[in-house]
């Protein structure tokens, strides 16, 4: 790829389609065509090479269309990941390779073997996010430099056909030195970065603003990078924690660092003394909450210890958490979002014999955490061979269980008895008492259940916030760069003609034409003609 080397001795990139000195077109000067000032006639990249792997894919992402698509798409697949719920926001306790399909049919377990219950985290997802960024970075890249170049590079004196062939344009002869001087004056006095050679002038402000869609893609590119860090571990957490009365938990998204206890779970309801607007309600759909909180201590542990070892926790301090009034520290929040009044907690059953009653003592079962074997007095014992929380029966008619929340208990039991070495079953749930392999001498009766209220805590900590709250800043800035200012540069040069006057801004043609009147008012300097209306006018006629 040869260099251009044009008349005023400026060697240009091949491509260039305006010396980025003079702005001579390389392509011959006798057209009457308007100028094509876009990045200022500069070459661009993906519009020079294409020859080998490298070139193709640098075309590919420098394209506009191919940046639109990508963004069509992403917003696209964010739709579809907003038809459903997302796998974080269904039942703690629910299997989403059912629960898509139980929930909402055929187009439920579509939506989740196509992945889309888990979207923003996707693979695929987070790689169309990637190619944003990449088309991003590319764009402004094939652009800004090339650009950046050829103003840097700008001379007073222009090419006689360059100024003739912009929009703004006007010869005036025989020109008086001192109509040039008073729109050097005025050209100063509106805030014009005034140049002068030989005579010739040019005055140049708010070139700054053309590098405003460069900061917003600089702040778009930010952004994007905020939002993939997301599933950095540690980075981005949003867990859910379900917490019982008396219960000790380590703290999800703190590698075990922190532990929770509730202390106490608070539920207060609307009564017949409030107010009319409330009484209406509550007749309405019955009881409303008026304030739900988990009087919490949190705790810290050891330093170097892996969680579910034994820890010697450190209290660090007592909080009521309620609705919109999270408990902070360390970077996370812990808010109160949801409650299970009077969950099944424990059960408890005597082992008795059927024919006297006589009991032989009574075992209490933790439901969420059950023994294997309770041992009894006289040598009695009770095995459990099997436990299920949220029993039913399932398509091939045995015993199952839906969750691991314990609503449904069913248990079957081996009891074993100094008469009976080889022990007995018994399924044995709320109501029902089965013996499967023939009848028993004993039996486990229901004695007793006791309950506990347990909390609903999300657990949340977001450490990419401040990037997102910085890439979005820098997009603003470059919008108000690029929305409130332009890049105006007025040239005047003495010809054989006579003197040439010429103006351009990449925008606000109109807010130009107004100044030119006030910079050549009172003087003999022909107002510069706008050529492409001119020129519609001519075509209409």
């Amino acid at each position: 790829m040869k260099e251009v080397k044009c008349e005023c001795g400026h060697v240009n990139p091949h491509g260039t389609i305006l010396c980025e000195a003079c702005g001579k077109p390389t392509n011959g000067e006798n057209s009457k065509k308007l100028l094509d000032m876009r990045y200022e006639g500069s070459a661009r990249r993906s519009q020079t090479y294409n020859k080998t792997v490298i070139d193709h894919i640098w075309n590919f992402f420098s394209s506009v269309k191919v940046g639109i698509w990508l963004i069509v798409l992403t917003l696209i697949a964010s739709a579809f990941g907003t038809i459903y719920p997302q796998e974080a926001y269904i039942p703690i306790n629910a299997d989403p390779s059912t629960y898509y399909e139980e929930q909402y049919g055929t187009l439920g377990a579509l939506y989740y073997q196509l992945g889309f219950h888990n979207l923003y985290s996707s693979w695929w997802y987070l790689l169309l996010i990637a190619s944003i960024g990449i088309s991003l970075v590319i764009c402004s890249l094939d652009r800004v430099i090339p650009l950046h170049r050829a103003l840097k590079k700008q001379l007073v004196t222009r090419h006689e056909s360059f100024l003739q062939r912009q929009r703004f344009f006007s010869v005036t002869e025989n020109p008086l030195e001192s109509d040039i001087n008073k729109v050097e004056e005025r050209l100063k006095k509106r805030g014009y970065r005034v140049k002068k050679e030989e005579g010739n002038l040019l005055g140049e402000k708010g070139r700054f603003s053309r590098w405003g869609p460069y900061v917003n893609h600089i702040g778009l590119i930010i952004f994007l990078i905020g939002a993939m860090l997301r599933v950095v571990p540690g980075m981005y957490i949003d867990k859910t924690m379900w917490l019982r009365e008396g219960e000790t938990k380590a703290i999800p998204g703190t590698n075990g660092e922190y532990f929770l206890e509730n202390n106490q779970f608070i539920y207060e309801e609307y009564g017949k003394d409030s107010d009319e607007v409330f009484q209406k309600t509550i007749d309405r759909v019955g009881a409303v909450a008026k304030n739900y909180q988990t009087d919490v201590t949190l705790y810290k542990g050891q330093e170097g210890k892996i969680a579910g070892e034994d820890q010697k926790l450190v209290k660090q301090k007592d909080f009521p958490i309620k609705v919109n009034e999270p408990l902070k520290f360390d970077g996370y929040a812990v808010y109160q979002v949801d409650y299970r009044l009077n969950e099944l907690s424990e059960m408890k059953l005597s082992l008795d014999d059927k024919q006297s009653g006589e009991s032989f003592g009574t075992i209490s079962i933790d439901l969420h955490n059950p023994k294997d074997t309770y041992e009894l007095k006289q040598g009695y014992r009770v095995e459990i061979l099997s436990y299920f929380p949220d029993f039913y029966f399932n398509e091939e008619g045995n015993p199952d269980t839906k969750t691991k929340t314990p609503s449904n208990p069913a248990f079957v039991f081996k009891m074993f008895t100094p008469d009976r070495q080889e022990g007995e079953t018994s399924f044995v749930a709320i109501r029902q008492n089965v013996e499967p392999l023939g009848e028993n001498k004993y039996k486990m009766t229901f004695a007793g259940i006791d309950t506990k209220n347990v909390t609903g805590l999300t657990v949340h900590k977001d450490s990419t916030l401040w990037i997102l709250g910085l890439g979005g800043l820098i997009f603003m800035i470059g919008v108000i760069q690029g929305m409130y200012w332009n890049h105006r540069r007025i040239w005047v040069r003495h010809t054989a003609q006579g003197l040439f006057m010429a103006s351009h801004t990449n925008k606000n043609w109109f807010g130009l034409k107004r100044e030119l009147v006030k910079v050549i008012e009172g003087t003999a300097i022909v107002m510069p003609e706008d050529q492409q209306e001119k020129k519609k006018g001519g075509d209409k006629a």
